[in-house]
């Protein structure tokens, strides 16, 4: 039953990218807040107020499909299992073996001349 942890343990690698992308995000939203709040005036505040809410979104989105990646990955790596072992197994035909062959000089060809020449030429007979 080893083979089917491994989709559990694709499952808690997800879990960790998306924490460790979460806490990313969180503080990259912080330092932006902490800019909004050193803003001089109102309109560079609510400007970075908003860089800052559209990374938290953007940051979000990206956690959520690498979950549902990560999430896909591991329920098509549990089915193939499943299937895999529900499967039978195709008896192993044991292959008769035949009786070597020979090749021929075929008539009209002569062996070659030395190394990297042609294997066998027709005659010069033109």
């Amino acid at each position: 039953m080893a083979e089917a942890d491994l989709d559990i343990f694709i499952r808690q690698i997800a879990k960790a990218q998306n924490k460790s992308l979460m806490a990313a995000v969180k503080k990259r939203r912080d330092q932006i807040m902490a800019r909004a709040a050193k803003a001089k005036d109102k309109e560079t505040r609510d400007q970075f107020r908003l860089i800052a809410k559209s990374t938290m979104l953007l940051g979000t989105a990206a956690a959520k499909r690498l979950q549902n990646s990560a999430e896909n990955t591991a329920d098509s790596y549990a089915r193939a299992i499943r299937n895999a072992a529900e499967e039978p197994r195709p008896l192993r035909r044991q292959r008769k073996s035949l009786p070597r062959r020979t090749i021929e000089a075929a008539p009209g060809l002569r062996p070659p001349d030395g190394p990297g020449k042609c294997r066998a030429r027709i005659d010069d007979r033109r």
